[in-house]
């Protein structure tokens, strides 16, 4: 009889999103989609739908902590994603709870305002975000996160200003720094990854939809799960990118609620749908 094989972990330690579509469910389901087992540290409750967040209720740090140390005590943990904090006292609490960890990869993925626009984190308290930098092994902005956090009044949009602003986040004290393209012009999704002082682009054609809830959540997700299965960063971040587009795409083919749908988690899992669009030639990539 064969010895039992252990789990392949991801830790996502981010807010709860009662639609099912973002944070901490969203989050899970990607765990499991690539191949891990998800566990969870909760930060924040939220009241939201497809429309927008209503409200929020933040945990407490003290019960933060106590989620956080329950598991480490018991579960070996071989990768974690961060995604909402919502408060800079969350955020030094996360981080000294991941300092703990011992050379386990973390992806920071820095939530400042949810899809429809609500704030998820102050704007007062970005020196507490910056300070998990130098603890983590990726952070994942989109370009308007990327735009606040290195204090740009306007979004930059080419190539030598979207390097310009990831090196500036790796003087800051990012090791490795990912600026998502889903908010850039021209057509395609082009994504920049600054790791060992190059830069790797993804150049994808953007999938038209409504259907983009949790896609940053997803992501992140996603890459943690590679590097958790001991993925290196740049392939782990070019297998998220085509798992994340396979689920907007087999997204595009459903509905729910009324505003900001979500992706399809489990592509190719779900009944076939009369609505679904043909499958894009394979992906181009620019590095």
């Amino acid at each position: 009889m064969s010895r039992p094989q252990p789990y392949s972990t991801v830790l996502t330690i981010a807010g709860s999103d009662s639609s099912g579509g973002a944070g901490i469910q969203a989050d899970l389901k990607t765990i499991a989609a690539c191949g891990c087992y998800g566990l969870s540290v909760i930060t924040a409750l939220t009241a939201q739908n497809t429309l927008g967040v209503t409200d929020i209720h933040q945990i407490p740090t003290s019960f933060i902590t106590r989620q956080f140390e329950t598991i480490v005590a018991d579960i070996h943990i071989d990768a974690v994603k961060i995604g909402m904090l919502g408060t800079s006292e969350a955020a030094e609490t996360v981080l000294r709870l991941i300092e703990g960890l011992d050379d386990v990869p973390v992806v920071l993925d820095t939530v400042l305002c949810s899809t429809s626009g609500k704030s998820l984190f102050p704007a007062t308290s970005m020196a507490s975000m910056k300070r998990l930098f130098p603890s983590v092994t990726l952070i994942t902005p989109n370009i308007p996160e990327a735009a606040v956090l290195t204090q740009k009044k306007e979004r930059p949009v080419n190539r030598e200003a979207i390097e310009a602003m990831a090196l500036e986040l790796h003087q800051e004290g990012a090791h490795s720094v990912l600026i998502k393209g889903g908010h850039g012009e021209g057509g395609f999704c082009n994504d920049c990854l600054l790791h060992e002082n190059r830069f790797y682009w993804f150049s994808n054609p953007e999938i038209v939809t409504d259907n983009t809830h949790g896609t940053g959540c997803t992501l992140a997700s996603a890459i943690a799960s590679g590097l958790a299965r001991k993925q290196l960063l740049p392939e782990a971040v070019a297998r998220a990118i085509d798992y994340t587009r396979s689920a907007l795409k087999e997204g595009v083919a459903w509905t729910l609620g009324h505003g900001k749908g979500p992706m399809q988690h489990f592509p190719g899992r779900f009944e076939s749908s009369p609505a679904r669009i043909k499958q894009e030639s394979p992906l181009h990539r620019i590095s």
